[in-house]
Order: C-alpha cells, then structure tokens, then sequence
C-alpha cells in the first residue's frame, strides 16, 4: 500500500508538473511572439514616416511639417525627432513626457525622384532623421481595468489547475482502494476485503473482485458445512443427531490409555425396553416425538457437567459418560436421569412402569476401559432384574480417594495453595514435523501441605465449583511471564497457558490481564493462549472480543481438542485463530481408522487459504505421528516426543 500512495502522489506531482512547465512555454512563447510583432511593427512605422517624408522634400513642403508632422509623432509615440540636411536641422521634436527607455532609429530619405546630374544644388541634398521611440512592451503603468483581467484569469488558470488535481487524485484513490482490496486478498483476509468494497476505480475490476469473494465466502461455508456432513455421516446417529457407537468409542480412547483411565468419572447404560416392539405397535411418529423429547430433556440435563458424551450404542440403548464427577454426584444425577425418563410421556404402553433401566459403573483412575463397559452392561442387567424402571451401580465403593475429599475440604486446600503459592508448573515439548521445539504447553499441579502433588484433573473440577479458577490460572501466567520469560530475556521459548470459561469471562481477570499484556509488550508474542473447542463454539459472542484483543495485544490463539464434537469449522476463521489442536480421540490409532484419516484430511482441506497451523496432541506410537504428518499436520505433542516436565 505504501508503494500505492507513493506511486499515486509522483503521478500526481508529474502531472501538477507538466502542467505548469506547459502554462510557463505557452507564456514565454507568446511574449516572444508580442516583442517580435511589437518591433516589427516599429519599423514598418518608421519605413512608413520615412516613405511619406521622402514625398515632401521641397523647401516648399519641408516648410509645412508644423501643419500635419506633429499629429503623426504624437500617434507614434516618437519621443524625438531631427530632421537634418548636411548636419543643418530642418525640423526638431520632442515629446513633452520623455521616457528613459528608448530605441533610436537613424535613416535617411531618399528623393523621390531621382537625381540625375552631379550638379545638384544644396536643396536637393539627401536629407536624414534620427527618430527615438519606447521600447516594446513598456508599461508605466497597469490600469484598474487591465488588472482584473489579468487577476480573474489567473484565478481562472489556478482553479483549472486545483479541478484537475482534485480529479486525477480522485481517479487515482479507486486505484489505492483496489491496491488496498488485492492486498488484504493477499494476505488471506477475505472478510476484509469483502467489506472494503470503496469507490475501487475502475469499477468493473472493483465489482469483479466483489463478486469473486462473495463466491469464495459462499463456497467456504458450503466446504464448512459439507465438512460438517461428512463428520455427522461418521460420528453422528442419524436419527437422533447425538454420537453414535464410533464416537463413544472414540471419547472412551481419548479418556484412557494403555494405563487405563486418566480421570475418574461414571459410564451409565440407558436402555429402553421393548423400544423397538413399541415402535411396531403404535404410531411411529409419536415414538420418534417421544425419543426426541427424552434425548432433548437428557441434553440440558447433561449441560451443567463439562465435557460429558452422550451417545447411542445400538437402537434402544444409549451411553452416558461424565468424567471428573464425585460418587455423591453421580447418585444425584442419576436419580435426575431416571426422573427425567419417567417424565416422558408413554401413551399405549402396557410396561411403563418396567420401561427405562440404567446400569450404572463408577470408574477411578488405572481403570481398564474394557473391565468398565462390562461393569456397565453387568449393572445394566441387575437393573432389569429388578422388574422395574430403576437404576444399578455397579461397585459404589471404586472411589478415589483424593476426588473423595469433600467441598468444604477443596475449598480449604485451594485457598491455601493460592495464598502461598504452591501452584507447581509443568511443561511439555510440542514438536514440528522436523523434530524441532514450536513451543512448550504449561500444566499445572497444587503442592499440598504434606509435599504431594495434585493432579489437575482433580483439583480442576473443584476449583470451578469453587470459583477460583481464575485465580489458579493467574497464578500460572504470572509464573510464566516473571519466571520462565521474564528472568532471562533472551529466552526464545513460545509457552501455551489453557484458560477455562470463567477465567475469560471474569472481568477482574480481563483487566489485569490486558494490563499486564500493555507493560510487558515484549513477552506478549512469546505467550499461545489455549482455548477448548467446547467452550468457543457455545460461547463464540461472548468470547469473542476477549479472543480479539489477547491477538491484537500479540499473543498467539489456539484452540485445542479440536474433533471432540460435530461442529461447523466457521468458529476458526471468524476468532482468527493461528494453531487448532487435534482432540486425542482423532489422535488415538489415527493410523488404523479411516474415518479419523477423513476428518484431519477434510479440516486440513478447509484451512488450506488461511495460515492457520494444524497440531495434535496425544501422540503415542511412531505410526500415529507418521500418519498425522502425511496427511498434512504440522507439529504434535505427547508420550512418543516427551513427558511433562517440571518448570518451576
């Protein structure tokens, strides 16, 4: 754009320039051609008085010049006149106003009629006249009159010019607009250059270059939306737009590993009885109304537990999975659950009361997943038994023993870990596809008073009961910024910090943070700021002025497990992300399912016109990151590079 504005004002210049340089060759030419017409004029008055004096050259006639002479000096403007014979003066004027600037002329009268003989008499001597006039273009004066002329062509003159200049600055300003359009284009910021439509000159170009990224905004939503397709047909059950078998299979991956579970939580098997039965007997719209409504009332249920699946495993049993959920509250959420079934209504059925049965299995960290889907269907058909709708759990004292503390408990703990500063930092390489460190992801555990660590998948979920969430995550910035970056400033490390909702939502925190941003520019760029993927999409309006001013403050924007649910891709481009982590569960043997190959190729597919870099998380074997990079991921993270590692 500079070499835009640059070009258009030596244009401008030039054209101001020539303008001027042709006004200044029109003028000095036309005086040249005024003095030379001037002069000439002179002499043909001269050669005219010379022509009528060589008439009257008789003493008779000379003796008469006081009659008529005096007239025509007077209209010459003659400012002396000598009229001689043999150095005797004949006649003499001289103009009563002299000027000092004149031009004298000297010449002499030939006779009119010839002589003939050499014995001429003195009156036929030649005689000769000196006459002075005012040089040309001498002006004593400008009248009043002369100078408004000259003044309003002038003005005429210098208003011509300014219209000009006004007018080729103006054509010239739809080129810098169109320069403006192309470059946003160029640096991928189509929405943008949609809405800098200007005064582009010329206007077809303007209105072609309209047109062509309304149709690429309109065919990126329709390859969002065919993306969205493609992963519902994989994940998601047609019928009820929840997760099917594949993507509970896929979250249960993500939750464990070849140890077993990372996190506790409760795995419920909801089943219908004779659902299928049901739906021959009777209308099969009114079941379908009744399995939408139970499916819509189990969704809200499930809103107020983060990061809970809901999924359907076959047609009349449906799987529920809520990690990080302490036994007392899982007992109150399935009598919730329960209620909520037993609220559906069940017209024309014969068994309502011997319908819903839910099978419940309580999981603890080192569990095997295997050992817990059959701890489900084993709690399943104790339920049955029963011979009523009900609910069974399984072993209700497979309890952790630290998530079993009480809140009373957590609260006292996390005061005093944030009054004394005992957040530990952890830290994890993050590697490109070269084998070269991209940044360091930041974790974070609570020293307790005894020396032991706690982990932060138990003290995470407390903290947010709590509302201190904001306050642990502080903590960690602080930790990063004065410890790890500010101590060394030449430290060229990138660290990612994770901030939850209640962190970015909290007006406190936004203003220290925007604050601390302002003092400390030069850490800024060294700072990646993590988001869930969960939280964007269900919060996008909420979000996004706080997404938009960590980016223009120069920190980094990622959003991390990306893939663990159906959503449209729109949220990546609209929150001007630079990095989106891949969820564990499309991470986890990438290499052996296809459907997770489809997913990485499509989102990478979308992105391909933007910069935004695809990392994943969780990698574990060779094969996984061999995969992960043939089909286009750029860096990735997990057991197979490094274990976190203690900072601070």
């Amino acid at each position: 754009m500079k070499a835009t504005v640059l070009l258009t004002k030596k244009l401008t210049g030039f054209w101001l320039l020539s303008l001027v340089a042709m006004a200044f060759i029109f003028l000095l030419t036309a005086v040249f051609s005024v003095m030379q017409l001037t002069y000439k004029q002179q002499q043909q008055q001269v050669s005219q008085l010379s022509a009528i004096l060589s008439q009257h050259q008789t003493p008779a006639q000379l003796q008469q010049l006081d009659l008529w002479l005096p007239q025509l000096l007077w209209a010459y403007q003659a400012q002396q006149f000598v009229l001689t014979r043999q150095n005797d003066v004949l006649y003499r004027y001289d103009n009563p106003l002299p000027e000092r600037r004149v031009i004298r002329y000297g010449r002499a009268i030939l006779p009119a009629t010839p002589i003939t003989s050499l014995s001429a008499t003195s009156d036929q001597a030649e005689l000769r006249f000196e006459l002075s006039l005012p040089r040309p273009l001498q002006f004593n004066q400008i009248s009043g009159y002369g100078g408004l002329i000259l003044l309003l062509g002038l003005t005429a003159i210098a208003i011509f010019v300014r219209w000009g200049y006004l007018w080729l600055a103006q054509q010239l300003e739809g080129v810098e607009d169109l320069a403006k359009r192309s470059h946003l284009i160029l640096s991928g910021d189509y929405d943008k250059a949609l809405a800098e439509r200007g005064h582009g000159r010329p206007r077809l170009i303007n209105r072609a270059l309209t047109q062509l990224l309304l149709e690429l905004d309109d065919a990126q939503k329709q390859r969002s939306r065919f993306d969205q397709v493609i992963r519902s047909n994989t994940f998601l059950d047609p019928a009820t737009g929840i997760g099917n078998r594949l993507f509970l299979k896929n979250r249960l991956d993500a939750l464990s590993n070849n140890q077993g579970m990372f996190a506790p939580g409760v795995l419920l098997l909801l089943e219908m009885e004779d659902l299928d039965l049901l739906q021959q007997e009777h209308d099969e719209l009114a079941v379908q109304e009744m399995l939408s409504h139970t499916i819509n009332d189990i969704n809200q249920l499930l809103n107020n537990y983060a990061n809970s699946i809901f999924s359907r495993r076959s047609y009349n049993q449906f799987a529920i999975v809520v990690p990080q959920i302490s036994l007392a509250d899982v007992e109150k959420l399935v009598a919730k659950l329960l209620k909520v079934c037993l609220a559906q209504p069940l017209e024309g059925l014969v068994n309502r009361d011997d319908f819903f049965h839910i099978g419940v299995a309580y999981f603890k960290v080192g569990d095997s997943k295997e050992q817990l889907i059959e701890e489900a269907e084993m709690a399943l058909r104790a339920a049955q038994f029963q011979g009523a709708s009900g609910w069974f759990m399984y072993d209700k004292g497979a309890v952790d023993e630290e998530f079993a503390r009480g809140s009373v408990r957590w609260r006292s703990f996390l005061e005093y870990a944030l009054v004394n500063k005992r957040v530990v930092i952890y830290s994890q390489a993050v590697l490109d596809s070269d084998g070269v460190e991209h940044h360091r992801e930041v974790s974070s555990r609570l020293r307790d008073s005894k020396g032991n660590l706690v982990r932060a998948t138990l003290f995470l979920p407390m903290a947010i009961k709590c509302g201190l969430t904001p306050q642990i995550e502080r903590q960690v910035i602080e930790a990063v910024l004065f410890d790890l970056l500010g101590s060394n400033p030449q430290n060229t490390q990138r660290y990612s910090i994770n901030l939850s909702l209640d962190t970015l939502t909290s007006r406190a925190f936004i203003r220290w943070f925007k604050t601390t941003l302002l003092e400390y520019r030069n850490l800024a760029p060294k700072l990646i700021i993590e988001v869930n993927e969960d939280i964007v999409v269900n919060n996008i309006e909420q979000l996004t002025p706080t997404l938009n001013m960590i980016s223009k403050m120069g920190a980094s924007l990622c959003v991390d497990r990306v893939g663990q649910q159906v959503v449209s891709m729109q949220y990546i481009t609209s929150c001007k992300f630079d990095i989106i982590k891949l969820h564990r569960s499309i991470v986890r043997q990438i290499h052996l399912r296809q459907e997770n190959q489809l997913f990485v190729r499509s989102l990478i597919g979308g992105l391909y016109r933007s910069e935004v870099q695809v990392f994943a998380e969780a990698i574990e074997s060779f094969e996984e990151w061999q995969t992960l990079k043939i089909l286009g991921v750029s860096a990735g993270q997990g057991s197979l590079f490094s274990d976190p590692v203690q900072e601070i």
